[in-house]
């Protein structure tokens, strides 16, 4: 079985070719800055023999759906190509950001499964409206392969009442659906699950705190294989300090910039999302930058790493307690999976809950799922390399196999 996983953003198509048999990608790329004057299209193709090779175009892409007909022109193409043609693919897995309540689980795309997620627009306008794009799009081009949704925030519907709800008046839930949604859901579910596989035990039977750090950021805490609490809410910015967000923050910071220095709604949305987190405190959001600068002397920068490993390990205390007991904390994504320093300091002076890391084994660099704690840990700390795309390829599959 031959799967195209595709993640569609509002200028952008990132897309993987799965060989189900193999339980691998064949091929990779991302079609970006579609509708601007120069659109760039970068095609990976791993061969027989492991290697990568890699095609670049860089030519005007008018839309998302001349996007995918070049896309689907490199999947066919003799020297570029692994399929004779495109009736080949088997099955098309979007990744959709939010699927609200509507969705506790991967889904078989029909009319009603696209008003639902239409339905949902208000809860993420920049992104279910180019998710559904992507989805319109690879119906007409792929009209007898089955599509399948699978949503960010479905992982996550196991939450309890007690841990989703706003202390706001209730009518905001039952009328409008205020309420913690979290994101990330494919990456800490796939994860949970390579960790379970890892320590060979099954994951109903664990508790594992799960921190997904790159650009976004996000923890989400997973009782007997369930996830009861997750740091993103009703929109990506709460929880943790991201690269451009700023996590969560006293909520009438707004009030107080809209009053004292007179910015707009969109000013504030614009400040706090793409202005706030790493970037905002010391100039730039790239996790490498932040770290060289601090170790030359960059108080700035060595202020935003305290500050982002404090949030992370406060919520490691927080959802400590909140599991009861604790089998294991897993750093995935690309910050958590690369930086040995992000991974001390949020573990640093936890010892007493059980978690000690290992020094030597933390600074080990390696593609693979990994143990960076101590023989004597109470609580094991893993790496695990996230693989979002493949989650969605193998939710796929199942989705359509039942």
């Amino acid at each position: 079985m031959k799967i195209l996983v595709i993640n569609t953003g509002s200028s952008s198509i990132k897309y993987q070719l799965f060989d189900m048999d193999q339980k691998k990608a064949v091929v990779a790329g991302l079609a970006e800055k579609i509708g601007e004057e120069t659109s760039i299209l970068t095609h990976e193709l791993l061969d027989s023999n492991g290697e990568e090779k890699e095609k670049v175009e860089k030519e005007r892409i008018n839309d998302h759906e001349q996007g995918m007909e070049r896309i689907v022109n490199l999947l066919i193409d003799p020297e570029w190509g692994v399929i004779r043609d495109k009736s080949e693919i088997d099955a098309v897995g979007h990744r959709v950001v939010h699927g609200g309540e509507a969705f506790k689980s991967s889904t078989v795309i029909t009319s009603e499964v696209i008003s639902a997620i239409e339905e949902n627009i208000p809860l993420a306008p920049l992104h279910n409206p180019p998710n559904l794009t992507g989805i319109n799009v690879a119906r007409s081009l792929f009209p007898d392969a089955p599509q399948v949704a699978v949503f960010d925030t479905a992982f996550h519907q196991s939450i309890p009442k007690r841990a989703y709800l706003y202390a706001v008046p209730y009518e905001l839930y039952e009328k409008h659906r205020v309420r913690r949604y979290g994101f990330h859901g494919t990456s800490h579910e796939y994860v949970a699950q390579e960790g379970a596989a890892y320590l060979n035990r099954p994951l109903q039977d664990l508790n594992l705190i799960t921190v997904h750090l790159g650009n976004g950021a996000s923890m989400s805490a997973i009782k007997k294989g369930k996830c009861v609490d997750t740091t993103m809410g009703l929109t990506p910015l709460e929880g943790l300090v991201m690269g451009t967000r700023s996590g969560d923050i006293d909520p009438a910071l707004p009030f107080f910039l809209s009053k004292n220095l007179g910015l707009s709604i969109d000013e504030i949305d614009d400040l706090l999302n793409k202005k706030s987190g790493l970037k905002g405190l010391c100039g730039i959001n790239d996790m490498r930058g932040i770290e060289k600068r601090a170790a030359a002397g960059d108080q700035r920068a060595a202020v935003a790493l305290d500050v982002y490993t404090l949030r992370i390990k406060k919520y490691i205390g927080a959802y400590y307690a909140e599991l009861g007991n604790l089998d294991a904390v897993i750093f995935t994504a690309g910050i958590g999976e690369n930086s040995p320093k992000i991974r001390r300091m949020s573990c640093e002076n936890l010892e007493d809950l059980g978690l000690k890391l290992e020094p030597e084994k933390n600074k080990v660099k390696s593609s693979r799922t990994r143990e960076i704690s101590s023989e004597d840990s109470r609580v094991k700390i893993l790496v695990v390399p996230t693989n979002e795309e493949k989650k969605i390829a193998l939710e796929t599959e199942n989705v359509i196999k039942s």
